[in-house]
């Protein structure tokens, strides 16, 4: 029953709610929260919970499935350099720090001072029994160019809810095949999806 004092009360995730607070209520549940736009997606992944969260934890492995991730440079066991693309060809940069680890059960990070894109964000995975494993991704960010870079970014196929969306569904193709379906029919076509 839903705790009509409390509107989150329920188990929905966050990212489903439709209340404009829940940027606001994602950010108090993750430390060191920065960013405003709320991105967020689940997907079941038929693999333990030690493997899955074994590749997604060797952050250097992550531009395997994440099609706009150029690269990630790991600086230490906490901290790690990310470029990724941007609208018009362009890329952005941050450091990432962890705030939060459990084995096996989730990361949460932040992004340090000077931040192209400030955000933060958790990922979890948690048990599914026979099924494999359930990761979810919870992100805030703060958009270069705020509501228009959005915009631009999401005519261009680079919002992170769309990113999100596809990164999840590569990911669990990928560890669930080896390998990632791609609709690139020739060199170049798999070029230009950045792959």
């Amino acid at each position: 029953m839903t705790d009509l004092a409390n509107p989150q009360a329920d188990d929905a995730p966050l990212i489903a709610s439709k209340r404009k607070e829940a940027g606001a209520d994602a950010a108090g549940q993750l430390p060191e929260a920065q960013g405003d736009a709320l991105v967020g997606n689940a997907v079941t992944i038929n693999r333990p919970v030690a493997e899955v969260y074994a590749y997604f934890r060797d952050f250097a492995k992550l531009p395997s499935f994440m099609e706009n991730v150029e690269r990630i440079d790991v600086l230490d066991d906490s901290r790690s350099h990310w470029v990724v693309k941007a609208p018009g060809g362009g890329t952005v940069e941050w450091d990432a720090r962890i705030t939060e680890e459990e084995p096996e059960r989730l990361i949460a990070w932040t992004s340090e001072e000077g931040a192209d894109v400030p955000n933060s964000g958790r990922i979890s995975f948690r048990d599914a029994g026979a099924r494999g494993t359930v990761v979810s991704a919870v992100i805030l960010y703060d958009p270069p160019g705020g509501f228009i870079g959005r915009v631009v970014a999401k005519m261009f196929q680079r919002e992170p809810a769309i990113q999100a969306r596809r990164d999840l569904r590569r990911f669990k193709q990928l560890l669930e095949t080896g390998e990632i379906a791609t609709p690139a029919m020739n060199p170049k076509q798999f070029e230009e999806m950045g792959l």
